[in-house]
């Protein structure tokens, strides 16, 4: 894995194996679960996690977003929020 090299609009990703995303009741949020811990999401943040893992690109993803919150500026902070993920180890590029 190459994260050196910044995401592209093409790209799919997913959850690293090691995460599991999921609402969690007793915190009223989603949340990213993983051996080291637990992550609570904000509700954008969790929007964008739903919305690109696994099956649709970025792009695809992200006009998704754009369209449930009306706005067509979102590009650029959702590919700044990926990064930040793909940093911290929570997503991939998909194979």
């Amino acid at each position: 894995m190459d994260i050196e090299k910044p995401l592209r609009l093409e790209d799919v990703v997913e959850l690293n194996p090691t995460h599991h995303f999921r609402w969690e009741e007793p915190q009223q949020a989603h949340v990213l679960l993983y051996p080291e811990g637990i992550v609570k999401l904000n509700e954008t943040a969790a929007a964008i996690i739903e919305c690109v893992m696994g099956s649709t690109s970025i792009a695809a993803a992200a006009g998704v977003i754009e369209a449930r919150y009306g706005r067509a500026d979102l590009m650029p902070k959702i590919l700044a929020f990926l990064e930040d993920a793909r940093a911290k180890g929570w997503i991939r590029i998909k194979s």
